[in-house]
Parts: structure tokens; sequence; C-alpha cells
């Protein structure tokens, strides 16, 4: 039993290593600039963001390097990760609102709590289980998200060609066995500002 589980944490790990690279993009928003349907000066755009604020918060305290992510699409601000306080969730916010260009901030931080590797191990398999039936689905441009996973809790970031795709990368979400939410912030092309012609 013992051997099982620690056989499906590494594929989980190599899995989630392996498509990880793949999906960050050029230009860092997880999403393909191939398959992007933003024009490249909004990509650009939303890279410059995304390194302004990356930059800002990292100014203000170097130990939001690895608990922060932070992540742009379309003038869109999405933050998660780890904080210790209420306070700083709200700091965080607020530095994410002061970043030029920015149209919306979702703020997905949590609290910090004590190292579960149970726990971290499920989150690892859930985020590969979900990238790998996306990668399978033929009507999922796989590429144009990314997926993270806290407490079961799947985060899914991206840009949909059509609702279909945004319902269908939903559904195959809640598919995952011991998933307890799906959090999507999934753009449809349409809703994009300036669109690839």
């Amino acid at each position: 039993m013992k051997f099982k589980f620690i056989f499906v944490i590494l594929v989980g790990i190599i899995l989630s290593g392996c498509v990880g690279v793949s999906s960050k993009g050029i230009f860092g928003t997880g999403v393909s600039v191939a398959l992007d349907p933003r024009t490249v000066g909004t990509q650009m755009d939303d890279s410059i963001m995304q390194k302004n604020l990356a930059t800002r918060i990292l100014i203000k305290d170097k130990k939001y390097l690895l608990s922060i992510k932070s992540k742009v699409l379309d003038g869109r601000i999405f933050l998660t990760g780890k904080v210790d306080s209420p306070e700083e969730k709200l700091l965080l916010t607020k530095l994410a609102w002061e970043t030029k260009g920015a149209r919306s901030v979702r703020n997905d931080l949590k609290m910090k709590e004590t190292f579960n590797f149970k726990r971290s191990a499920k989150d690892i398999l859930i985020t590969s289980q979900l990238r790998t039936a996306m990668i399978l689905n033929k009507n999922i441009k796989a590429t144009n998200y990314q997926i993270d996973t806290y407490k079961k809790k799947i985060y899914v970031y991206g840009i949909a060609i059509t609702s279909e795709e945004k319902d269908l990368v939903i559904s195959e979400a809640k598919e995952i066995l011991d998933v307890e939410d799906v959090i999507a912030s999934i753009l449809l092309v349409e809703d994009l500002r300036i669109q690839r012609e």
C-alpha cells in the first residue's frame, strides 16, 4: 500500500513537471503564443504588467518570491499563493490594483498553514489528472490554460475559444476524484478587448 502511494505521487510529480513547462508560453502568461487569440501587442502588455507587478511585490518583501503567483490575461490580474495575515492579502490586492493597465483583480490568496505532505501530494495528483484529461480531450486547447490546486480546490486560468470549450474544461475538472471545488477564471475570446484577426 505504501509503495503504491509513493509510486502515484512520483508519477504525479513527473507528469506535472513535464506538462508545466510547455504550458508557460513565451511571455509566461500560461497561454501558448501560437494558439493565443490575443494580439501580440496585448500579450506583450500582459507580460509587462505581470513582470511589473511581480517586481513590485518582490520589492515589498522578498519572502513573496516563492509564495505568491500572479497571472495577467487581457489586463485582468489573478493572484494565488499563501500569506501570513489578512493585512498582507489586502496589501497585495492594493499593489495589483495600482498596476498600470489593470482592469480587474481576482484575489485567491490563502492564509499559510503548516505543511502537510499528504495534502500537497494529493493536490499535485489532482493537477496532473486534470492536465492529462485536458490534453486528451481534442475539443480543449490545453496549452491555453494554467492550473493550480490547493486543498483539493482547482483554480483554472485561461482563454477559451468558445463557451462550449469553457464548459468542457470545468466539466473535466469536476469529474476528478476528490475535487471539492472548481474556481474557473476562464475568459472567452469574444470577451477580450482586442483579438487576433
